[in-house]
């Protein structure tokens, strides 16, 4: 939704500079004669309507057949798949969120901000050393391979797969994914702070000063590492700091990589939606999009979702379980 409307509200207020207060105060007023007749058709009808709405919203509940589900799959050709951090809970990924979700005293939202890293570099520093060093322990789960292995078993049939992830964990890429989109930038990638270069990086650790530092422990002191011994960038003559490159609370998302997903979604004829809560935007808007233009959407996730009745199914459990039948090969395809 926020790619869609953006050229909407950069339209809105060039007109609203050129025509001046007084064609806002008429849109305004146009808006509110709209809102007042449908509310007084809405509190206006009569209560046999209302009953009709209500059977209406309950046979629009999402099934679970997952005989029904394999039909549909069977019949798609480009296939979006959006994948959340629940999707790399069962490889042992810490998602810092909810009760618990702590680094030493601080939560993610804490530390993954621009301010929090111009305030203390090396505190932020340490924050993702410790993740990237977790990470690097890490596996592919079962759901992470059965989407890998379905696109490449789709490729050859002429059929494609997309995968759109809020996950920065690299775990889609190590499970054999070609066709990927990280929304929220890599773990295992840097941006400079002075130049702009975006690099990968794998190395362990990061830098010397960072090696053996990042525990978790609530008690562990700061390292307080100086700025010029954190990363820094090696591009000739720059040595600028570099911060991982990722998308912070507050920053908003690469519009390249939203372009990208934008035609992805509005190519594609079946979405599946696997371990995200749709609640973190813009990203908690992209299956309801292609929902709402008549494509089947598939949740799979642990429990219900604030968008769950908006879908065609939904499959609760792990996702290493429900996942893995739903993308295996169907019996009408065709295997050169």
């Amino acid at each position: 939704m926020k790619i869609q409307l953006e050229p909407f509200w950069n339209w809105h207020r060039q007109k609203h500079r050129q025509a001046g207060d007084e064609a806002s105060k008429l849109l305004m007023s146009l808006a509110l004669r709209a809102a007042r007749r449908l509310l007084a058709q809405v509190h206006g009808a009569p209560k046999p309507a209302l009953k009709r709405l209500n059977f209406c919203w309950e046979m629009a509940r999402p099934s679970s057949n997952m005989a029904d589900f394999r039909e549909v799959f069977a019949k798609a050709k480009h296939i979006a798949i959006i994948t959340g951090a629940g999707v790399s809970a069962e490889s042992g990924v810490p998602t810092f969120r909810g009760a618990g979700g702590f680094w030493r005293k601080w939560q993610a939202q804490e530390l993954a901000t621009p301010g929090a890293f111009a305030r203390n570099p090396s505190r932020v520093w340490e924050f993702y050393h410790y993740r990237r060093e977790v990470m690097l322990s890490k596996h592919p789960n079962a759901a992470h391979i059965a989407i890998a292995e379905c696109e490449k078993r789709l490729r050859k049939q002429g059929r494609s797969v997309v995968v759109i992830t809020q996950n920065i964990d690299e775990l889609h890429r190590k499970a054999g994914t070609k066709h990927l989109l990280e929304i929220h930038g890599s773990l295992f990638k840097t941006r400079c702070t002075n130049c702009g270069n975006v690099t990968a990086n794998y190395k362990s650790p990061i830098c010397p000063a960072l090696a053996g530092k990042g525990a978790p422990d609530p008690e562990t002191e700061d390292a307080t590492i100086p700025v010029e011994e954190l990363p820094q960038c090696e591009e000739d003559g720059c040595h600028g700091l570099l911060r991982p490159h990722v998308v912070w609370f507050g920053e908003a998302l690469d519009p390249d990589v939203l372009t990208e997903v934008e035609k992805e979604l509005e190519l594609c004829d079946l979405c599946l939606v696997v371990g995200t809560s749709s609640v973190v935007y813009p990203a908690a808007m992209f299956a309801p999009q292609v929902s709402s233009r008549g494509v089947p959407v598939a949740e799979f996730n642990m429990e219900a979702t604030p968008a769950t009745d908006r879908f065609r199914f939904h499959f609760q459990g792990p996702c290493g379980t429900t996942l893995p039948p739903a993308l295996a090969r169907h019996e009408s395809e065709i295997i050169a």
